[in-house]
């Protein structure tokens, strides 16, 4: 497993002065980057080659959230690549090597020209070592997305929402979607389902579907297509 340590740091823990699921994510998607990044099959790289991989789906389960200043250890491990998919676990560990969070996730190789998915090549499949993937409960790759529930106000996409690829990071699809959970919930699970990017100045119309302890954030084009679909079980 590829790892890296870290601390918890001021401005990654919200007002109780933990570290967010935001926060969380980002440390999983910089995991990947770091290790891709130390093959020299980093973003710069992958450019050169018109290639880009692109999240297709998220599992994260948080075990317990780390306090300010806490030291953790993130790490990665790919385990299966097939076709244009990519498989892929991340944990974050305590001191003691508990399990903070557990994640899966999938991932689509993207020919940047075209747009359209291409099968991985061979040099990129050799460089990755595959390893087992954890043990962790798996859900569905697919979301259900019950119908009705209540309209949000549409945002825009802008520059900020954007990274490298210049399009909506993973990541701020899913923040924008966390601002509709009910005040002081806690996540214990989010799952994600990325359907199609979002870029500079497109809209986002969000709708939202509480049921019990779930709620599903559909972040759509005004025709209700959706471009994410985020399922959040709460604690």
């Amino acid at each position: 497993m590829y790892t890296f340590d870290s601390r918890i740091r001021y401005s990654e823990v919200d007002s109780e002065g933990r570290l967010t699921m935001a926060s969380l994510i980002n440390y999983f998607q910089d995991c990947s980057t770091f290790q891709s990044e130390d093959l020299g099959l980093g973003v710069a790289q992958l450019k050169e080659r018109h290639l880009v991989w692109v999240l297709s789906s998220w599992q994260i389960v948080a075990e317990r959230y780390p306090k300010l200043c806490e030291t953790v250890r993130i790490g990665t491990l790919p385990y299966s690549m097939k076709a244009f998919l990519g498989y892929r676990n991340f944990v974050m560990l305590d001191e003691k090597g508990e399990y903070l969070a557990k994640a899966h996730s999938i991932w689509s190789l993207l020919d940047t020209e075209t747009g359209h998915p291409v099968s991985i090549p061979d040099d990129i499949y050799s460089a990755y070592p595959m390893e087992e993937k954890i043990d962790m409960e798996y859900a569905p790759r697919k979301i259900r997305v019950p119908e009705g529930g209540r309209r949000e106000e549409a945002l825009t996409v802008k520059k900020f929402h954007l990274d490298t690829n210049h399009h909506v990071n993973n990541q701020k699809f899913l923040e924008i979607a966390m601002c509709f959970l009910p005040e002081g919930a806690g996540i214990r699970q989010v799952r994600a389902e990325y359907k199609k990017q979002a870029f500079l100045n497109d809209v986002l119309y969000p709708r939202v579907i509480e049921e019990d302890k779930v709620v599903v954030v559909s972040l759509e084009d005004a025709d209700g297509g959706a471009y994410m679909i985020a399922e959040f079980t709460m604690q």
